[in-house]
């Protein structure tokens, strides 16, 4: 691929499935910036392999998309597929990603032994060190558990530590049940009769406030939070 086109892919059942995209474009649509899909594809063909221009058979679209339209094909595509990142554009999505967590880290933990915040440039040489590897597309809140489990071969963290409990409205608890998963450790789980979710979860004291954010916005202010 060159710098100005890029392959979105989706695997289904052994079968591939490739469109040509402009990467700039195509990273905001997927990012959520932006939905005209026809300032986002190169071309509106349907690969099966897009280096070699390898179309995909009409078979296997109505198999998998339960269609023949590529407008429609290219916009499951590009919903459910993988955006292949320019080098620049990984970069960039890591480095931002990376400073999140480690200011999230910087603000959250301390040194047991001074009882104060880790610099910055000491947070950063320990992921270097323990070469922690970061998802561009994944939240940085949902990498940070992973990172600090690393960190803590390394630098000696301590973090205050406050527990929930988080009831959400059955119209929402679905949605609702990945922030609460990927946030903290669950201590209690219980779907109740109506269809609401309660948990007991235990978090870091400094993911509290961007936690009730996140759940807010996900149940529209409807979730009741009480500290146990």
């Amino acid at each position: 691929m060159t710098d100005k086109f890029t392959v979105v892919r989706l695997t289904l059942d052994g079968d591939r499935f490739e469109l040509l995209v402009k990467p700039d474009p195509a990273l905001e649509y997927k990012l959520g910036k932006r939905s005209d899909l026809s300032s986002v594809l190169v071309s509106d063909e349907i690969y099966s392999d897009a280096n070699k221009g390898s179309r995909a058979s009409g078979e296997k679209l109505m198999k998998h998309f339960k269609t023949t339209d590529q407008s429609e094909i290219a916009r499951q595509i590009l919903a459910r597929g993988e955006l292949n990142l320019t080098t620049d554009q990984r970069r960039k999505m890591v480095e931002e990603k990376r400073r999140q967590i480690v200011q999230y880290i910087n603000k959250s933990f301390v040194d047991p032994r001074t009882h104060l915040p880790h610099p910055v440039q000491r947070i950063e040489a320990a992921m270097d060190e323990a070469r922690v590897s970061l998802d561009p597309f994944k939240r940085a809140e949902d990498q940070a558990k992973a990172v600090i489990d690393a960190l803590r071969k390394i630098l000696p963290l301590k973090s205050e530590t406050v527990r929930l409990v988080v009831t959400v409205p059955p119209q929402f608890s679905a949605q609702s049940y990945s922030a609460l998963k990927t946030t903290g450790d669950l201590k209690d789980e219980q779907w109740l009769s109506d269809g609401s979710l309660r948990v007991t979860i235990e978090m870091n004291a400094g993911a509290k406030a961007a936690f009730l954010d996140r759940l807010g916005s996900v149940t529209r202010g409807s979730a009741d939070v009480k500290e146990s």
